[in-house]
């Protein structure tokens, strides 16, 4: 399963979205992006998804793409607190405003 997500950003939604090989939505973040800070909201993997990492590799790609794009993160969902709590490497990315 692990080659078949893809994470892609589907701007006109505001919102990250992962999917598998034959595009079925497995799960989603939604954001808000206010000057240089992305909020992420929300985190959602659905049901028949869930336990196969996607909310971690939406959470990555997601956060990649805020460093590659020079954002701070406001970590709102419950999910991204956690996940950067435990993944030190995108500390230097949270605004502390």
């Amino acid at each position: 399963m692990e080659n078949e997500i893809s994470i892609a950003d589907a701007r006109e939604q505001s919102r990250y979205e992962a999917r598998d090989a034959g595009g079925n939505l497995m799960g989603f973040v939604d954001y808000k992006l206010v000057g240089p800070v992305i909020a992420f909201l929300h985190a959602e993997t659905l049901p028949e998804f869930r336990g196969h990492g996607v909310a971690g590799k939406i959470a990555a790609k997601s956060l990649d793409d805020a460093r590659e794009a020079g954002l701070r993160v406001k970590p709102a969902c419950p999910f991204y607190k956690d996940y950067l709590s435990s993944h030190p490497e995108y500390a230097d990315l949270v605004d502390a405003r």
